[in-house]
Order: C-alpha cells, then sequence, then structure tokens
C-alpha cells in the first residue's frame, strides 16, 4: 500500500500545506472554547474520509500536541492500515471492557512522536449500539484528560447513525467531499442531517480536486 502519509511523506506539497491550514483553521474555529475532539465524516464511501483524518491527526502532532486518531468505522475502518499496525483489538474491543481501566491496554503508540493510535477493533454486530452506549461517553470523556486532542475517524453519514451518534459526542465535525463525486445533493443532506442532532460543523474539506496530481487537496470551506 502506498505511503498516504503525505504530512511526512512530502511535507512541503501543497495537500500537506492543506493540512496544516485546515489544522489551523480548527484551533481558531472556537475563541471561547476548547476543542479537542473532532469527527471527520463524509457523505459516501470512498471520499478520502480516512486519508484526511490520519493527515490531520499528524499535523496536530506535529505541533507538538498529543494526539490520538481513534478508528471509529468498525464496519469498514482502515487506519491501521494507513499507520501499518495491527488491528487485534481496538474500539470495539475495549468498549466491552473495562473502559477506564483497561484503555491504556487498547492504544498504542505509532512511529510517529506525540501521535497514538486505536484501531477499529474486531468488527462487531452492533457498532452503532456500542457508539450510543455509556461506555463509549465514559470513554471520550477519559481520552480528552489524557490527549490534547483526539481525532475520530467516523463512517459516511447516509445511510448509517454512527457518525450522528459520535457527532453528538465531539466538538466539532469536519465534512470530506470528493470534487465531482459526491453529490450536492448528497452534501446537504449530510449537513442536514447532522444538524439535525445538533452538531457542530466547523466545515467542508473538498478533496480529490485536479489541482494535485496525488489526486487529494484539501480546500476548507467554513
Amino acid at each position: 500500500m502506498k505511503n498516504e502519509l503525505v504530512v511526512i511523506g512530502n511535507p512541503k506539497s501543497n495537500i500537506a500545506e492543506a493540512i496544516r491550514t485546515v489544522r489551523t483553521n480548527l484551533q481558531f474555529s472556537s475563541v471561547d472554547e476548547n476543542i479537542k475532539t473532532i469527527l471527520v465524516t463524509s457523505s459516501v464511501p470512498s471520499e478520502g474520509k480516512s486519508f484526511i483524518s490520519a493527515n490531520l491527526a499528524v499535523a496536530f502532532a506535529q505541533n507538538d500536541s498529543k494526539v490520538l486518531i481513534v478508528d471509529c468505522d468498525m464496519r469498514k475502518g482502515r487506519v491501521h492500515k494507513i499507520f501499518n499496525v495491527t488491528n487485534e483489538k481496538g474500539l470495539s474491543n475495549l468498549l466491552i471492557d473495562e473502559v477506564e481501566d483497561e484503555f491504556k491496554h487498547y492504544i498504542r503508540k505509532t512511529k510517529i512522536d506525540n501521535l497514538y493510535i486505536l484501531t477499529m477493533g474486531t468488527v462487531p454486530p452492533n457498532p452503532s449500539e456500542l457508539l450510543d452506549s455509556i461506555k463509549n461517553k465514559l470513554l471520550i470523556k477519559v481520552l480528552k484528560k489524557k490527549f490534547d486532542y483526539i481525532i475520530f475517524d467516523g463512517v459516511p453519514i447516509n445511510g448509517l447513525t454512527d457518525s450522528l451518534i459520535m457527532a453528538r459526542l465531539v466538538d466539532k465535525v469536519v465534512i470530506v467531499s470528493a470534487l465531482k463525486q459526491t453529490k450536492i445533493e448528497l452534501l446537504e443532506n449530510t449537513k442536514r442531517s447532522l444538524q439535525s442532532v445538533g452538531a457542530d460543523i466547523a466545515g467542508v474539506i473538498v478533496n480529490k480536486t485536479p489541482a494535485i496530481h496525488n489526486n487529494y487537496y484539501g480546500h476548507y470551506y467554513e
């Protein structure tokens, strides 16, 4: 698999700079509150959501912040593949364990300074129920005390409730949309769905524009 961590592999590229701009925009998106938890989602699969989540997490870590990336896509998550780590146990397994006592055994250090990962874990029969559980709310509360920023890589909005559940539990939500791939009505539906649960939408990242040869870009609109 190709190296998708362009913020490290090609730090002077336009995409790396765009990711760092998104990081800065998120840091300044709220003056009166401390933003620590960010959900990255999309309308449909294959819009580059996990690519953005991973690189955004790296960008925060490079800014001397202690960062955790959590793969909330317990159906088809691939954050462990991007960071080349095993997925023997992760979020799904932790949420049926004793969260407060055992969470440290599920979080692993990456090769990147300041960056930690909680993979998706075993594919469960009830991802949405796990995310809507008291244990998940407790886990987020515990993690916020341990990390400066937590990036949650969620599932696409349309057709699934997982990210709508998570959107109620985080400080900000970022929507990833692929140019010439995501229909405007789907994006509008995603926005309405998030607003219906009271999500604080920070903005939209327009991904996969022809401006960059590696097929990823990072236009950011509030």
